[in-house]
């Protein structure tokens, strides 16, 4: 069933509408698809509201490694003191731009469910993020209000962006926002959800472009609960007491889908970590009890040999996305666990999970089949099927679309109202597909996409650096790593270390370079065209020697 309607202004509550002025033109859209009976909306539709309502107040909704319990009346209660301040002494108007900054914590996801309840726009970005990485997000996005833990506000502060009011959450300070709420500044009442459109935008989820400049990925409300209407429930199968917990963080989709909107579409709850790494990952699933599990095919590999000293016979679900799980992983925890994991691959674009298979339908060392409500298939340059067994791009469509803020990219990744991916897929002839490689410069390291450019620029940004390439060499452990490759002005002393603290200020962690090689020359063709190729030769004389770098 192809989309009824496209956005039509005249059914927005959005008074601030710039998300919906600058969504692309309509020719530029994928196909919608709305197969399932769930997936036809009402044209007035509030995720937020729909999340929070149903479960009884005092089933348990979220958790923390500290103790902390939350419960589904008491979040409700929360969100609804935010609202009311939200848009009352902090003037958040519907349509606005609200920045999310923070560790994954429940006050993180109570405040993104009362800015998408006071029908503004949620943009959660990493609490790893740096200055310039968040000035250039809100410029693009046009964020005029955010909402940030006391603890990650340094670097949103020290971005200066221009007319940006930041208001805390987590201190002791009068004007923090959760002293305001317990102190009973906020009305103690009920908040009316704003009376949104089924297609207003929701959220703006950015994501690594190719050319180092984000993308802003516009999701609608009715978006929200189509990835809960399609992956969650036809393929995870959750039930109301499960305990979801996971590596990624909310400014991820992967994180947000599976940590919060999947548990609560559920009537279930989750375990909020702070620290998520496969360090932390065990433990927690054991003392807590955890019965699904989301994190990267990297951190399942680090898992392995450490599982003897923890009891995770509670886990049933452990899902595996944001990069390729190898036949080999996938075998390795089988046999320690008896798990199948569920593999399966998704996009900041499409919002969650789009391939995917469990239980018994499971065949490892290939993705999966469609879920269903999206439809799949290999196609080559020109948009034409190819034969099964032979490799082209992924192309998908299905409930939610790729709609990018305002970005001319638009019309690379929608091609003939398809999703094209930029991955190089198979089709088996069995129906499965199979994984072949990325199709673009996208780096993915344990998880995470990286964009070479992005990281170019960042050196470029050293005074000392007057030429940078970055590529992604292949890596047992971590899928690939990032090396960057510097050719210093003449007289600049090597000092890698020193590179690596500035990089540590300009980037997030994870984007960080592994090893930096010095040059004196990048290759090139004879027409100047940069031969990466020749970059990822594994022992070059020049490489710094001590290829260390922040973990993601």
């Amino acid at each position: 069933m192809a989309d009824p309607h496209r956005a039509d202004p005249h059914r927005s509550a959005h008074v601030d509408t710039f998300a919906r002025e600058h969504l692309p033109p309509p020719d530029q859209w994928p196909e919608l698809l709305f197969d399932l009976p769930q997936l036809r909306y009402p044209e007035r539709l509030n995720c937020a509201a729909e999340l929070l309502a149903g479960p009884p107040d005092d089933r348990p909704v979220f958790r923390t490694a500290s103790g902390d319990r939350w419960t589904y009346g008491g979040l409700r209660d929360r969100v609804d003191r935010l609202a009311h301040l939200l848009t009352g002494d902090l003037g958040v108007v519907p349509g606005n731009r609200v920045l999310l900054r923070g560790p994954t914590t429940p006050w993180l996801a109570a405040c993104w469910l009362a800015v998408l309840k006071a029908g503004a726009v949620a943009v959660t970005v990493l609490a790893q993020q740096r200055p310039h990485e968040l000035r250039v997000i809100c410029e693009i996005a046009r964020v005029g209000h955010a909402l940030c833990d006391v603890r990650a506000v340094d670097d949103l502060a020290e971005a200066e962006v221009p007319g940006l009011r930041i208001t805390t959450y987590g201190g002791d300070a009068a004007g923090d926002l959760l002293t305001r709420t317990q102190a009973g500044t906020a009305p103690d009442r009920p908040y009316q959800a704003v009376d949104t459109a089924a297609d207003d935008v929701a959220l703006i989820a950015f994501t690594s472009g190719t050319t180092g400049r984000p993308k802003g990925c516009m999701h609608f409300h009715r978006d929200v609960l189509a990835i809960a209407d399609t992956f969650s429930e036809h393929v995870l199968k959750p039930r109301p007491d499960d305990l979801f917990a996971g590596s990624p963080p909310l400014g991820f989709t992967f994180g947000l889908g599976g940590l919060v909107v999947f548990p609560m579409r559920a009537g279930a709850s989750a375990l909020l970590l702070e620290q998520a790494g496969p360090r932390q990952l065990l433990p927690a699933v054991a003392e807590h009890r955890v019965s699904v599990l989301f994190t990267a095919p990297t951190a399942y590999r680090a898992m392995l040999d450490e599982l003897d000293a923890y009891d995770v016979t509670c886990l049933r679900r452990c899902v595996s996305a944001g990069e390729n799980l190898p036949a080999a992983t996938w075998q390795a925890w089988h046999e320690r666990t008896g798990l199948r994991l569920i593999n399966g691959i998704g996009a900041t674009e499409l919002l969650h999970i789009f391939v995917s298979a469990a239980d018994d339908d499971i065949r490892p060392g290939t993705t999966g089949v469609p879920v269903p409500g999206w439809h799949a298939r290999v196609q080559d340059g020109k948009g034409e099927p190819v034969a099964d067994g032979e490799p082209g791009l992924l192309a998908v469509r299905g409930p939610v679309g790729c709609r990018y803020l305002a970005d001319p990219r638009q019309r690379e990744y929608v091609r003939g109202g398809w999703n094209i991916t930029g991955d190089t897929y198979v089709r088996e002839p069995d129906g499965y597909f199979r994984y072949v490689a990325r199709a673009d410069d996208m780096i993915i390291s344990a998880g995470y996409n990286i964009a070479g450019p992005e990281v170019e620029d960042a050196l470029l940004r050293h005074p000392d650096v007057v030429e940078a390439a970055v590529v992604g060499r292949p890596d047992a452990h971590r899928g690939q790593v990032v090396v960057a490759h510097a050719v210093l002005k003449e007289g600049a002393e090597r000092d890698a270390d020193a590179l690596r603290a500035f990089l540590r200020s300009e980037l997030a962690p994870y984007k960080c370079p592994r090893e930096i090689v010095f040059l004196d020359a990048l290759p090139r063709t004879a027409t100047g065209k940069l031969q990466r190729y020749r970059l990822l030769a594994p022992h070059h004389p020049d490489a710094d020697p001590d290829p260390r770098g922040d973990q993601a």
